[in-house]
Formats: structure tokens, C-alpha cells, sequence
């Protein structure tokens, strides 16, 4: 599956009554699949749920923990990037070096990596874990 197409597909199911900003995003793991999540708007700000967190919710469910790539798309005048705690939760379940494609409704607006977004991520290496 292409990764523009379930992204759009996505953002099209995106619970968004509050601020009406919908946002899609897929990712394609190591393996090749491809996982889908929108954003879930809840009436207690900010209890809501990124798109990001919902296609790697999805990733997880299915068995799988290693991201090679990452769209996010939503109709803005400029690209939008992953938020400061998803940027954090991709890092989690991908490298540095992973293309994060963002994305108007028009469709690919910029390219980066993972590392150009999150640099000095917080990660394994920082805690005492064998």
C-alpha cells in the first residue's frame, strides 16, 4: 500500500469537532506493511490522540516495532511536522535516519529525517538497561 494513500484515507476518518485540523499519517515498517492513524479530538483538551500515536498504536497491535518511513499529511499552508511528543514516540520505534515525508493535501511539501526533527532524542542509551 502506498503510504500517501493511507495517510489520506486516514485523515478522511479523522474525529476533529473541536478544532477541525485533520490530521492522517502512515507508516511503513522494516517488513514492508503499512499502518494508519488519524487524530481522535476529545472534549477534555488534551486528552485527544495524535495521528502519529494511532498508526504506531496500530504497528505494535500487529506485531511490529521497526519504522522506515513516516507520512503525515493535513491540509495546512505549511508542511506539518510530527508534534514534540510524537516526534519523541516515533524515536522509539525508528532511527535517525528515517525519512519523515510531510504533507498538504496536494501532496509531498518537504522531506526529513528523524534526526533533523528530534536531534539529541532522549532514548535506551540513557537509562540503565542492559
Amino acid at each position: 500500500m502506498d503510504l500517501m494513500d493511507a495517510a489520506r484515507a486516514a485523515r478522511e476518518n479523522a474525529h476533529a469537532p473541536y478544532s477541525g485540523f485533520k490530521v492522517g499519517a502512515a507508516i511503513r515498517t522494516r517488513r514492508g506493511m503499512v499502518y494508519a492513524g488519524c487524530n481522535v479530538e476529545n472534549v477534555s483538551y488534551p486528552e485527544g490522540t495524535c495521528a502519529e500515536a494511532g498508526a504506531i498504536a496500530a504497528m505494535v497491535a500487529a506485531g511490529e516495532t521497526e519504522i522506515a518511513e513516516v507520512l503525515v499529511i493535513a491540509d495546512s499552508p505549511v508542511p506539518v511536522t510530527p508534534c514534540g511528543g510524537c516526534r519523541q514516540r516515533l524515536s522509539e520505534f525508528a532511527s535517525p535516519e528515517v525519512p519523515v515525508i510531510l504533507a498538504d493535501l496536494s501532496g509531498e511539501a518537504g522531506r526529513m529525517t528523524l534526526g533533523d526533527l528530534l536531534p539529541g532524542a532522549f532514548d535506551r542509551a540513557h537509562m540503565a538497561l542492559d
